[in-house]
């Protein structure tokens, strides 16, 4: 890519003298993400291959989830459930290659959907002992994809050029470390160009202190930009 055509063409026909490439023009699919075009601008969305992990983890029958995860779920790596007050047993998976599998593809799901970031970066946590529990909120995060394959980040062509951050923080939300979950994202224009979402690396005595870090990692965002 680049924005001199006569560079950008200099480039292609020394490529197409050395390797033999074929110019398939203007992209519409690339790595899972299709990339649809129109007078106001390029949508990037993951349709087909979110109906293709749907299909391939056996959900295409069930009902779509509304939210990625539930409200106040708390996932650890104890051998008893916490959200159940009768310490139901939840086993560590003896196969956790399928969870390793999963979460890598709903990590590169983010790409696209950063409304999957705060279940995704959660789930992230137990590739090396995923739990049945695990499992179940990796499939949940499924089958709210399922219901909205179509989403996606949409590149306006209307820019002024105008960077707005937006930043929160969820206070002392692990309940292994007690540490805090800064989440920020960042649009030029109308178009969301960055987002994150990341446990904090230090224990927060108060949620002011986490909300300062938070606000410290998205301004260091905003200055790398």
């Amino acid at each position: 890519m680049g924005n001199n055509d006569s560079h950008v063409a200099r480039f292609k026909k020394y490529l197409h003298s050395t390797f033999h490439i074929k110019d398939l023009g203007p992209p519409k699919y690339f790595l899972g993400i299709e990339i649809a075009r129109s007078d106001k601008g390029i949508n990037l969305s993951q349709r087909k291959f979110i109906l293709e992990i749907v299909s391939e983890v056996g959900l295409s029958g069930c009902k779509p989830a509304i939210i990625p995860a539930e409200q106040n779920a708390k996932l650890t790596t104890h051998e008893y459930d916490l959200n159940s007050s009768s310490s139901i047993e939840d086993p560590v998976l003896k196969d956790p290659s399928a969870y390793q599998r999963l979460v890598g593809k709903l990590i590169y799901f983010t790409m696209t959907r950063p409304d999957i970031c705060y279940a995704v970066q959660i789930l992230s946590q137990f590739m090396h002992s995923p739990k049945q529990s695990h499992m179940d909120a990796a499939l949940k995060v499924v089958k709210y994809l399922k219901g909205c394959p179509r989403l996606g980040i949409f590149l306006s062509r209307d820019c002024n050029m105008k960077m707005t951050a937006f930043c929160d923080t969820d206070y002392a939300t692990c309940p292994m470390t007690r540490r805090s979950i800064t989440s920020f994202c960042i649009k030029l224009g109308k178009s969301l160009i960055s987002w994150k979402t990341k446990k904090q690396s230090t224990v927060s005595l108060s949620s002011a202190e986490s909300e300062y870090q938070a606000m410290a990692k998205t301004t260091c965002e905003v200055v790398w930009i």
